[in-house]
């Protein structure tokens, strides 16, 4: 696999511009569309759209001068690497056909496992249609409930990085604000214009009736599939939302009641805000659900202020625990999804995965640990609809490769290989890093890493290369995860570990 860091951080001040001036300067390329998929970890993709005989070598590179940072994304260069260095290596030089990406939602056609997750980028005709437009296979309807909803403005907060995306989202958005009866006919809108595209309808009830009734109302009216929301964080007041999801027998009562009613699949949608998930599924399941959702945003606080003291977001001095999401919650996601794929009392249950996804790599790894298909929000409200596009075009690019017919071989393939304790695993062999000392520029990062962070296993030598003590090193492999030029590989084994008497 080509090191995502030689093109990514070539990136990192482009803005991924909407009407983006590089395109509208080339006149050959589509030099966003381009340096888009290479941020979405698909260069096979954006190499594959290259021209065999490129001509940027010899071009003056308008893109670079009308970038609207002008001379800071070296546009030309970073398309004749990929000409020079993937294009050639390509094992799949075109994607015509999308057959591989067709998969079901608990027995309902799909013609890609994407969605978009229960949320505000989907919850108006307007924004399923044009996400409908864009390539998502379905939708899950942001929550239709009868409460009165009144907003806060604002409510939304966000941790970034070094170079402004966002890490961590955090909302305290509740649930959708039009009527029954406005939702309704959207439902119908979409149905009709959009017949082959999945509507999972998000419901969240007050008691059992109207648990019921909104499951039926969803059914007549065209959803496909129904999702209970068990996990709201920002619903939590009067026994709502994640409060029902901390409590198994709440979860198997409502999702029995949402049953009784429909004829087409229920899931139930849990909380990470417990310390196990297993209880809550195995509930739902227990009341009649076809597959479970997991996982909501989780419980949190960030951004306090430290002039006002106040945290993110701030509503006329005050604030609250809200739901946060993105890619920082991605491992947090993984691990209950692996907790599930393991419980044998879910076997042969629908899992829809969200949590951290912005590449089809991460919905990969969803895949592999038991997922049929994938729900996305914090990617699509950072990044826009268009992100389908990469993420359909490098999981077909995968599948091709991989000569799998779909989805289906991966479901579930890596869930042998975890256990839920590190007690199971070996313990006697220890792989010590080597360094690259080509690629190494003498930055003593690893060092500095080592000895205040690791076990004083390594120091520069005076033409600084580090270099390694292997009778200190234990293989914990720090100093791979710090270096910031990926100089140092996990390359070399040492046999028997030393005994803690012999240590001694």
């Amino acid at each position: 696999m080509i090191e995502r860091r030689l093109y990514r951080t070539d990136l990192f001040r482009c803005m991924l511009c909407q009407d983006a001036p590089c395109t509208n300067a080339c006149g050959r390329l589509d030099p966003a569309r381009e340096l888009r998929s290479i941020w979405f970890n698909n260069e096979k993709g954006a190499a594959m759209q290259l021209p065999e005989k490129l001509a940027c070598a010899d071009c003056p590179a308008p893109c670079e001068k009308a970038c609207l940072r002008s001379g800071e994304v070296k546009i030309r260069d970073l398309m004749l690497r990929l000409h020079q260095e993937i294009k050639p290596n390509l094992e799949v030089t075109e994607l015509k056909d999308e057959s591989r990406l067709k998969t079901d939602l608990c027995g309902i056609p799909m013609e890609n496992p994407f969605m978009l997750s229960s949320s505000v980028v989907a919850s108006t005709y307007d924004m399923c249609a044009r996400a409908f437009e864009a390539g998502w296979a379905g939708v899950a309807f942001k929550t239709i409930c009868t409460l009165d909803i009144h907003e806060a403005s604002p409510r939304f907060s966000a941790i970034t990085g070094d170079y402004g995306s966002i890490i961590g989202f955090k909302n305290i958005e509740q649930l959708s604000d039009h009527s029954v009866q406005e939702n309704m006919e959207i439902f119908r809108r979409l149905k009709q214009n959009y017949p082959n595209k999945v509507i999972l309808a998000s419901i969240m009830g007050q008691n059992d009736e109207e648990w019921a009734e909104l499951a039926y109302q969803c059914e007549v009216n065209g959803a496909d599939a129904v999702e209970l929301n068990f996990s709201c964080p920002n619903m939590a007041e009067g026994g709502l939302g994640s409060d029902i999801g901390q409590v198994p027998e709440l979860v198997e009562r409502f999702t029995r009641a949402a049953k009784s009613r429909v004829h087409i699949p229920v899931l139930a949608k849990l909380t990470p805000n417990v310390d196990r998930m297993a209880p809550a599924a195995e509930a739902a399941r227990r009341g009649g659900a076809d597959g479970i959702a997991a996982i909501n945003t989780i419980k949190s606080i960030i951004g306090v202020n430290p002039h006002t003291y106040v945290s993110q977001p701030a509503v006329h001095g005050q604030s609250a625990v809200g739901g946060y999401s993105g890619t920082g919650v991605r491992p947090i996601a993984l691990r209950f999804i692996a907790e599930l794929g393991h419980d044998r009392e879910l076997e042969n249950i629908h899992f829809s995965g969200m949590g951290g996804i912005e590449t089809w790599q991460d919905a990969l790894e969803f895949f592999l640990l038991g997922c049929g298909t994938v729900q996305v929000t914090t990617a699509v409200m950072q990044y826009g609809y268009r992100i389908i596009d990469d993420l359909k075009e490098g999981l077909n690019n995968y599948l091709t490769e991989k000569n799998l017919s779909g989805i289906s071989g991966l479901i579930g393939a890596g869930l042998d290989v975890i256990s839920d304790t590190t007690e199971t695993l070996e313990r006697d062999t220890i792989l010590l890093p080597h360094v690259n000392t080509d690629k190494c520029i003498g930055c003593g990062r690893c060092v500095i890493s080592c000895m205040d962070g690791g076990h004083q296993a390594l120091h520069l030598n005076e033409d600084r290369k580090p270099v390694l003590n292997g009778m200190k090193c234990v293989g914990c492999h720090l100093c791979i995860l710090v270096c910031p030029e990926k100089a140092i590989a996990s390359v070399r084994k040492r046999i028997q570990r030393p005994k803690q008497n012999e240590s001694e």
